[in-house]
C-alpha cells in the first residue's frame, strides 16, 4: 500500500458495527490526511504531516448514548471499542432523551473534493510560503502565519441499515505582516482547493495594512459606524451560529431565535442560510451521524426562518435532522451550522462601503471572540491586525484596537450595506481532530456598533 493509499473505510465501519451485537448503534470511521506549515518572521517554524484513521462507535440505550474511539483497527481493538461504548451507554441509571440511531443512506453528491489538493504535495506549501515571504519582504515587513491542506474521508454504518461515505478536501492560508514599528495587518482565505489560494495576494493585502502611513487615531468607547471585512463578519456569524441556530437551544427556549421565527431580526438585505452544497463553501454530504446534510434558510430578507438539527434536537422539536450533528448522538452544546452563506449586496467592495461614512471604524478581523449572553446574541471581541479610522468616506490612518461588545443580531439589524463579493473565511485552528468549516460572506457596513473599551 502506498503512503497515501486509502483503506476500505466502509468495510472497516461495518466490521466495527458487527461487534455491537445487535444494539442500536453506529460506527463511524474518519481518515484525516493533512499537512500544516507554520511560519514566523519570514521563515518556516513548524511542519507536520498527519495520516490518521480513527474508529468511533456510538451505542444508544434507554435514551442514553455511549461513545468510544480507537486507532486499533484489529478485531480485538474494534471489539474493545464497542464494549466500551456499550458500557458508557449503560453507566447512568437515569434514562435519557436520545431517540436512537436510524438507517443511513447514500451521501448527496457535491463538489467538495479536489484531487490535486488530495495529493498533499509538501512542495505546494513550500511554494506558498516562499511567495508570501517574497511579497512581505519587498514591502519591508515580516510574514507570520500558516498554510494547511487536507483530505478527509468518512464512512458511517448503522445497525438500522445502510452505510454512507463522503470525501472532502480543504485548504487555508493566513498571513500576518508586521512592520518595523510593530503595526500588523491580516489576510486569510479558505478553499476546497489549495490552488484556490493566492499567497502573494494575501501577503500584499496584509502588508498594505501593516504599512499604512499616519499617526494612529485614539478612538474611545462608544457607538460607531463600522465597515467589517469578511473575516470579521465570518467571526460574528460563527458566534451567531451557536447563539441563534442551535436547534437544541432553540427547542429549550435558550436560543436567540426562540419565539422569533417569522419575525424580523435583521435588515431586509440580510439573507443567511446553511448551504452545504453552495459552490463557494467547504461542501460535505453527511454529518457524523450519517445524516445527509440539507440546505436550511436561517434568515430570509431579514426575517428569522429556521434553525439546524441533529437527531437529538430534531426529536425534541418534532422536526427532522438537517445533518448538523457535531458528534454521533449529538454534541453537548447541540448542533451547529457548518456551511453558512451570507448573500452579498450591491457595494463593489470595502472602498465603496466606506463612502458616505463621515467618521467611522474599519475592522479587519476580531480576536478573543466569545458569546456573553445567548438569548441576546451578545458577544465580545477585540479588533486586531488592521483597525483603521474612516474619515470623509475613506480609510485615512491606523487606529487603536477596540473591544466590541454588541448583539450580533443587533449588528445585522443595523446593517446598511453589504459588499457584492463573498469570501470564504475560517479560523482553521486545528489543535484537535480536524473538522473543517468555513463561512462564505461579504464585507458589510453597520451603524451604531458598540465598543466598550
Amino acid at each position: 500500500m502506498s503512503r497515501w493509499a486509502l483503506p476500505d473505510l466502509p468495510g472497516l465501519a461495518e466490521r466495527a458495527l458487527g461487534h455491537t451485537h445487535g444494539r442500536n448503534a453506529i460506527a463511524s470511521v474518519v481518515r484525516e490526511r493533512s499537512l500544516l506549515m507554520r511560519f514566523a518572521a519570514g521563515r518556516p517554524t513548524q511542519a507536520t504531516a498527519i495520516d490518521d484513521v480513527t474508529v468511533e462507535v456510538a451505542v444508544a440505550s434507554d435514551g442514553r448514548v455511549g461513545r468510544a474511539a480507537t486507532n486499533d483497527t484489529s478485531d480485538d481493538g474494534l471489539r474493545a471499542c464497542a464494549r466500551s461504548a456499550a458500557a458508557a451507554a449503560g453507566a447512568l441509571a437515569v434514562p435519557g432523551s436520545f431517540p436512537g440511531f436510524g438507517p443511513v443512506g447514500e451521501a448527496p453528491a457535491h463538489a467538495g473534493h479536489d484531487p490535486a489538493t488530495a495529493a498533499l504535495d509538501p512542495a505546494d506549501g513550500g511554494r506558498a510560503l516562499a511567495a508570501a515571504f517574497e511579497v512581505a519582504g519587498a514591502e519591508g515587513t515580516e510574514a507570520h502565519g500558516g498554510w494547511t491542506a487536507a483530505e478527509e474521508e468518512r464512512a458511517v454504518a448503522s445497525s438500522e441499515g445502510g452505510i454512507a461515505s463522503d470525501r472532502t478536501t480543504d485548504a487555508f492560508m493566513k498571513v500576518i505582516c508586521i512592520a518595523p514599528g510593530g503595526r500588523s495587518g491580516y489576510a486569510g482565505r479558505a478553499s476546497v482547493a489549495a490552488g484556490g489560494l493566492d499567497p502573494a495576494a494575501l501577503a500584499r493585502r496584509a502588508a498594505g495594512k501593516a504599512t499604512l502611513a499616519g499617526e494612529p487615531a485614539a478612538i474611545g468607547p462608544g457607538e460607531r459606524t463600522v465597515v467589517f471585512e469578511a473575516s470579521a463578519v465570518g467571526t460574528l456569524l460563527d458566534l451567531l451560529g451557536g447563539a441563534a441556530f442551535d436547534g437544541l437551544a432553540h427547542t429549550e427556549g435558550r436560543g436567540a431565535l426562540a419565539g422569533r421565527i417569522g419575525h424580523r431580526v435583521a435588515a431586509p438585505g440580510v439573507n443567511l442560510s446553511e448551504s452545504p452544497r453552495f459552490a463557494a463553501t467547504l461542501q460535505r454530504g453527511i454529518d457524523p451521524e450519517g445524516t445527509a446534510k440539507v440546505p436550511v434558510p436561517l434568515i430570509q430578507d431579514g426575517v428569522a426562518a429556521g434553525v439546524v438539527h441533529d437527531l437529538r434536537s430534531a426529536a425534541a422539536s418534532g422536526a427532522a435532522s438537517t445533518g448538523n450533528a457535531l458528534a454521533p448522538g449529538g454534541d453537548p452544546e447541540g448542533p451547529r451550522p457548518t456551511n453558512m452563506v451570507l448573500i452579498g449586496g450591491g457595494a463593489a467592495g470595502e472602498d465603496e462601503l466606506c463612502e458616505g461614512v463621515e467618521r467611522g471604524v474599519y475592522v479587519t478581523r476580531l480576536w478573543y471572540a466569545n458569546l456573553v449572553r445567548q438569548r441576546e446574541s451578545l458577544v465580545t471581541a477585540v479588533t486586531r491586525d488592521g483597525t483603521f479610522l474612516i474619515e470623509d468616506g475613506r480609510v485615512t490612518r491606523p487606529a487603536n484596537d477596540l473591544r466590541l461588545t454588541d448583539s450580533v443580531l443587533g449588528i445585522l439589524a443595523r446593517t446598511a450595506a453589504l459588499g457584492a463579493r463573498q469570501e470564504l473565511v475560517s479560523e482553521a485552528e486545528y489543535y484537535g481532530r480536524r473538522f473543517a468549516t468555513a463561512t462564505a460572506c461579504p464585507p458589510l457596513r453597520a451603524r451604531g456598533v458598540r465598543f466598550t473599551a
